[in-house]
């Protein structure tokens, strides 16, 4: 019996789905925000449910993230994370980053446990591919120029989303939030995924093209569908999310020579298995709690809406675009979508996250779905008149930027100018990574060596402050020679792309800010750096700063014998390193 209501509760579910694909079609909304609100309505929360076992609403929830996350893993492949370039990928780095920690300030301030908070702030990074290209194509923006980079963000976040998905996992499977057990962890699900990859790759993509090789469109169906929910079977024996191991068997039969024929028949079941899966979320959600976290929900959809915005659009604006290109692709941005959802649901079946999260992740993504089209239809307006607020400075300093990005362009042609940027940028990368070296060592220490101070009485703030004193001290050599190579890198820069023709009477200035900024922007990146790899180390803040303000006196009396001494560190690395070569 139970047989047969879960057929019935599939066929209404699917009908639903389908009526709303026509009405929200019809009122030209988005209709994913049409699935989840029909959720809702047939769902068990509401009088007169029509879908009410929850075994159902499990089934199809867990089968619509299986068929979701293993289309969007045959979507995946390596020449697509390679055209995506390294510039957009920082872009991508720095906003996931950026939204995941605004998201997690602002759920503490609400209160929020920390586990809570850092999948609430893990959804709230990542954007909606659905979503944003059906917004592009509705507006006749397919092959606008700035589409290429929101499409080039959105591969780059997927990416980013597979290692959030198996951090959280991590973090869920172990319970806490504490180093050392989801180090553990997620060095359990880091094998799993190594060796599902390899044996994957070693195997399925020839198992794929031989049983394409029949010509029989059905069976290879059925054998990647069975390798689809073969993965995800053993990613949850394992202790696993099932949508950790259907993303790894879409990319391995990515791989295969049959993918395009695989994706064209996937592809009608990756959009009835999606309406499947926005159904199920509205399914899931307490209509009573929405209205109770209205207005977190309302607040983390403004900050998210801005935080998205500003964050894409000074990157790819940083990266070389035109404003106006630059504030279309951070609108674009403006939502969540298919892998913050699928981190919901995770949070949620693993009893990973308070009853809290889920509904406002619902909440949020329903007000962004909303909004998000008419921020891209006006943003033309939008600009003209941000144009108009910003104060001449800045715009004549955008301007000059621009300038400059164009007037670097001929450098890559010029071996001696080339070979100096170079060494500048290796020299950099090399003392930045000494310097995280030290923290991490550090970080490795307070978690594996605690005994030791315990021997001698020292624990708590006291440990930590000893540590993270040692690790910023160790790395003051290191620190000057940052700032000493990227003083060189922008004056360099400010030289070879701000040009008299170009910037007229304000040469001498626009340079002078270029050869400043570039440092300090070096430096407070290095600090963001080091804050997040020092998190677990860190002293209270008092304290912190304290040392902070002893490090900056340190360096300026002693700055002299620090510059020696990193010069003959060098010295002797170059050394070793010339000999051996011998």
């Amino acid at each position: 019996m139970h047989d047969v209501s879960f057929l019935r509760d599939l066929a209404i579910v699917m009908l639903v789905a389908g009526a709303t694909t026509v009405i929200f079609h019809r009122l030209r909304q988005p209709v994913l925000l049409g699935y989840i609100l029909a959720g809702v309505l047939i769902g068990p929360n509401v009088p007169g449910p029509m879908v009410s076992d929850p075994r159902t609403i499990n089934g199809i929830a867990n089968l619509g993230v299986v068929l979701l996350m293993f289309t969007l893993g045959l979507e995946f492949s390596v020449g697509k994370l390679r055209r995506v370039g390294a510039g957009v990928m920082a872009v991508a780095v720095a906003e996931v980053a950026g939204m995941l920690w605004l998201g997690y300030e602002f759920a503490r301030l609400l209160g929020w446990a920390g586990r809570d908070a850092l999948f609430l702030g893990a959804a709230m990074g990542l954007s909606s591919t659905m979503i944003a290209s059906r917004m592009l194509s509705e507006h006749g923006l397919r092959r606008a120029p700035f589409a290429q980079k929101v499409v080039a963000l959105l591969v780059a976040e997927d990416v980013l989303s597979v290692v959030l998905i198996t951090l959280l996992t991590a973090i869920a499977v172990s319970g806490s939030v504490a180093p050392d057990a989801v180090l553990q962890v997620l060095g359990r699900i880091s094998l799993f995924v190594i060796v599902a990859l390899v044996l994957g790759l070693l195997l399925l993509p020839r198992l794929v093209d031989y049983i394409a090789g029949f010509g029989r469109d059905e069976m290879l169906l059925v054998a990647v569908l069975g390798i689809c929910f073969g993965a995800s079977l053993l990613a949850s024996w394992f202790g696993f999310s099932v949508a950790l191991g259907a993303f790894i068997a879409g990319a391995v039969v990515a791989e295969s020579r049959s993918v395009a024929r695989i994706s064209h028949l996937v592809e009608p079941l990756r959009d009835m298995f999606a309406a499947l899966f926005f159904v199920a979320i509205g399914l899931l959600i307490e209509p009573q709690l929405l209205w109770q976290y209205a207005l977190p929900a309302l607040g983390l959809a403004a900050v998210l809406m801005l935080g998205k915005t500003l964050l894409c659009g000074l990157g790819i604006f940083l990266a070389g675009d035109r404003p106006r290109d630059a504030l279309r692709t951070g609108l674009s941005m403006a939502q969540i979508g298919e892998f913050s959802f699928v981190i919901a649901t995770i949070g949620l079946s693993l009893k990973a996250t308070g009853p809290s999260v889920y509904p406002v992740i619902v909440a949020v993504s329903v007000v962004c779905m909303a909004l998000a089209p008419h921020g891209l239809r006006h943003a033309d307006g939008l600009a003209n008149v941000i144009g108009r607020l910003l104060p001449r400075s800045w715009r004549t300093l955008m301007a000059g930027y621009g300038g400059w990005l164009e007037q670097l362009g001929p450098v890559s042609g010029n071996a001696a100018r080339a070979a100096i940027f170079r060494r500048l940028i290796w020299h950099i990368g090399v003392n930045v990574a000494l310097v995280v070296a030290l923290f991490v060592a550090g970080a490795y220490v307070n978690i594996h060596q605690y005994g030791l101070f315990l021997h001698f009485g020292i624990g708590g703030d006291l440990r930590h402050t000893l540590i993270w004193a040692a690790a910023l001290f160790l790395s003051l050599p290191m620190l000057i020679a940052v700032y000493r190579k990227a003083e060189a890198l922008g004056m360099v820069l400010a030289e070879l792309g701000i040009s008299e023709d170009f910037a007229g009477t304000y040469t001498h200035t626009v340079r002078a800010v270029l050869a400043r900024l570039i440092p300090l922007g070096v430096l407070l990146a290095l600090a963001l750096l080091i804050s997040a790899l020092s998190s677990t180390i860190l002293p209270p803040r008092g304290v912190a700063l304290a040392l902070v303000a002893v490090g900056l006196v340190t360096a300026l009396i002693l700055w002299r014998a620090l510059v020696r001494l990193h010069a003959s560190f060098q010295s002797a690395i170059k050394e070793t390193v010339e000999r051996d070569g011998d």
